[in-house]
């Protein structure tokens, strides 16, 4: 079995993003599992061509796709994807749209198609605090999972596709406002690799 993994680069002002560090510290292999992981750029359009690419050359699986939410407190597994861009902040290539569709003439969404409760209640069993969330946002992880459900759909029928929102990491804290959730790096990786395991064991 191999599982994708991918995460995107800091956006937004920020030196860091959580989730590509998180994805980047996973092992080789989980429960089997040979795991890939890749990074994406912040920017509509590029991501889920890139995506594309990846999934033509990996032939993965199931396909993780990790983004960090700040301002969550949990780690947040989302149900679904929508066919709307809608950015409060432009992308890293300066792209801020406003009511567009991810697809013209597409589907108006998708849901996973991982076990989101089961990922949940896997991560929740790691230690890490875990929810599902009904909502990716409108900016780029939310086309980039409707990318991926996409392409599920009309090239990849066995594929198993899901999104994973992570909060800030402890190291972004500093200067935020007073309250702001966090998490450590080592307990979101963890949550990763609880649900790698989660997809393994039903994949054997």
């Amino acid at each position: 079995m191999k599982i994708l993994f991918t995460g995107f680069e800091p956006f937004g002002g920020e030196t860091v993003n959580p989730a590509w560090q998180a994805v980047s510290a996973l092992p080789d292999e989980i429960a089997g599992a040979a795991i890939v992981r890749r990074e994406l750029p912040t920017e509509f359009g590029r991501a889920g061509a890139l995506l594309a690419d990846i999934l033509d050359a990996e032939r993965p699986d199931a396909a993780l796709l990790v983004g960090q939410a700040g301002g969550r407190a949990a780690v947040t597994v989302e149900r679904v994807a929508i066919n709307l861009r809608d950015a409060r902040i432009p992308d890293n290539a300066g792209f801020r749209p406003e009511d567009e569709p991810v697809a013209p003439g597409g589907e108006t969404a998708y849901f996973a198609t991982v076990p989101v409760k089961a990922l949940v209640r896997a991560i929740t069993d790691a230690g890490v605090p875990a929810a599902v969330s009904d909502s990716a946002g409108t900016f780029v992880c939310n086309e980039l999972f409707y990318t991926l459900l996409r392409l599920g759909r009309e090239r990849y029928p066995a594929l198993r596709g899901g999104f994973i929102h992570v909060p800030y990491s402890e190291a972004q804290l500093a200067g935020k406002p007073e309250g702001t959730p966090g998490l450590a790096l080592s307990r979101m990786t963890a949550a990763l690799a609880a649900a790698a395991r989660a997809l393994a064991r039903e994949g054997r």
